[in-house]
């Protein structure tokens, strides 16, 4: 129906999708630093070191979004948030599925539970997919 070749393929269109990706990991990598005690406070009991990895999940947060914005490394930054997601989807989100007090509040936590599903698989595909743009030799 449509060949692959004839479908937009610009750089302000790439350059959106970063923005539109990496806005949602810089807004909440910022927050694990002006707002510590929310993020305590969705961690299961008995994680060790709860602000110590509040703040290094805001770090990885930043670095990954930062580096596939500005496109250094996106693909190294495709994984750093891969490497955040994993154990928030599955330990913050996946616990409070199953267990928080009240269907609304597990209801809360399985759409994050699915959305972190759907930004890891797209993380994914920066990992395999961006390539670093550099513009071409003017000598050759």
């Amino acid at each position: 129906m449509f060949e692959e070749n004839r479908l937009p393929n610009h750089p302000t269109l790439t350059l959106a999708a970063r923005v539109l990706f990496t806005s949602l990991f810089f807004l909440s990598g910022v927050t694990h630093f002006t707002n510590i005690p929310y993020y305590l406070s969705l961690m299961p009991e008995g994680i060790p070191f709860p602000v110590f990895w509040t703040l290094v999940s805001g770090v990885v947060e930043l670095a990954g979004a930062a580096m596939i914005l500005f496109n250094w490394r996106p693909r190294l930054g495709g994984w750093l948030l891969i490497l955040f997601l994993i154990p928030v989807t599955i330990v913050v989100h996946g616990h409070g599925m199953l267990y928080d007090e009240g269907e609304a509040m597990r209801a809360n936590q399985q759409a994050h539970f699915l959305k972190g599903i759907a930004l890891m698989g797209a993380a994914l595909l920066i990992t395999q997919l961006s390539v670093t743009h550099r513009p071409a030799s003017q000598g050759a």
